[in-house]
């Protein structure tokens, strides 16, 4: 399956149609990580991070890290996406 998130110089394109409920969605654009996720209302629910060094450590890392630093970040601050 294609990826649901794209950025692109006029700005972000999602495709909601291809993304999973609950799923965990990201690009970064303009120095910021957005968070994209859909959830069982089919409603789009989007988040940015623009601490740099968040937004660092995403820039710099391997694609399976990641998620795993979005999650840690998530975790302690104590959000959730359901």
């Amino acid at each position: 399956m294609d990826y649901p998130v794209e950025t692109e110089a006029e700005g972000i394109k999602i495709k909601p149609e291809k993304m999973e409920i609950d799923k965990l969605y990201y690009c970064v654009y303009q120095d910021k990580v957005m968070l994209f996720y859909k959830d069982h209302s089919e409603m789009l629910n989007c988040y940015e991070i623009s601490e740099k060094d968040i937004v660092d450590q995403v820039k710099q890392s391997k694609i399976e890290d990641i998620e795993n630093i979005l999650q840690k970040y998530m975790d302690e601050r104590n959000l959730t996406i359901k």
